[in-house]
């Protein structure tokens, strides 16, 4: 018990430094943080207060909250992804290995670090979008409290199915790119970009097997007006299902990434990992 104990404490720990470090990288700070809540919250001002069909929000407002929830998408899966497959062949895996539960540390670690760096993010879009997109703010304090734990649960929901995403990939610097195409068809049929009413039924019953759908569910509930409900698929926010879904997803997801990852880490080896890094080295020239 204690070996795992001081594993998830120094997972935390790596995760905390990793999240710092990353305010010293220009390009995943432009990249990691500011790129995509500028391009929302410019799309959102530019749509201005027009109104909804039937409904008090406004285009900009829905839009930031579009935005939040594909940020949260696209940093839980794709970047966790990106990481984990990038440190498989430069042997940080390899060496978590060697180390008593060391898998265990290494994904408290990603976790850790990917909810530092939502944190910002979101805060990147919530802090000027309530400051100049019309109809967009937190709903008073139940507003803010819901928006915490829908956040929290997300990115514990999102980020050991990156890291399952991220061992399967043969090649992290393509891999990644090849993800774009079925977590943006995840996020498009998940009611994000448009109401979900508007889908087939069959397509609704499959978005709800996902959390995408249930994390967009709890930020609009947390976000727009309370009449934008009507455009919801039952006439309610379903808050409970929410919280359900997304901790049944993080608890299973987790173990089944702590799996993933140990049976990864078994077929590794000094000689793949050196195979690894010279095909990379090969292609960086």
């Amino acid at each position: 018990m204690n070996a795992r104990v001081n594993a998830v404490r120094a997972g935390l720990s790596r995760g905390w430094t990793e999240f710092r470090l990353s305010f010293t990288n220009a390009q995943e700070l432009f990249s990691g943080y500011l790129l995509m809540p500028a391009v929302f919250v410019v799309l959102a001002v530019i749509l201005g207060g027009e109104r909804m069909a039937g409904t008090d929000t406004s285009a900009g407002a829905t839009t930031m909250a579009m935005g939040i929830t594909m940020h949260m998408a696209i940093l839980g899966l794709m970047t966790v992804a990106q990481v984990l497959g990038t440190e498989r062949e430069d042997g940080t895996l390899l060496r978590a290995r060697a180390t008593p539960h060391g898998m265990l540390g290494y994904g408290v670690a990603k976790t850790g670090h990917v909810l530092g760096m939502s944190v910002v993010a979101v805060l990147l879009m919530l802090v000027p979008g309530t400051l100049l997109v019309d109809g967009f703010a937190l709903r008073g304090l139940t507003g803010a409290l819901t928006l915490l734990w829908v956040f929290l649960l997300a990115m514990l929901a999102l980020a050991p199915i990156g890291a399952i995403l991220g061992a399967t990939l043969s090649n992290p610097r393509t891999g990644v790119g090849l993800l774009v195409i079925p977590v943006m068809g995840l996020v498009g049929i998940s009611g994000v970009m448009f109401p979900i009413t508007f889908m087939p039924g069959w397509v609704q019953s499959l978005a709800q097997v996902f959390p995408v759908y249930w994390i967009g569910l709890g930020v609009r509930a947390s976000l727009l007006p309370a009449d934008h409900v009507a455009l919801e698929l039952t006439g309610t926010w379903q808050l409970p299902q929410v919280a359900g879904v997304l901790t049944l997803w993080a608890v299973v997801g987790f173990a089944v990434a702590q799996w993933v990852l140990r049976r990864m880490a078994r077929r590794e080896s000094g000689s793949r990992v050196q195979a690894a890094r010279e095909r990379a080295m090969k292609r960086a020239y």
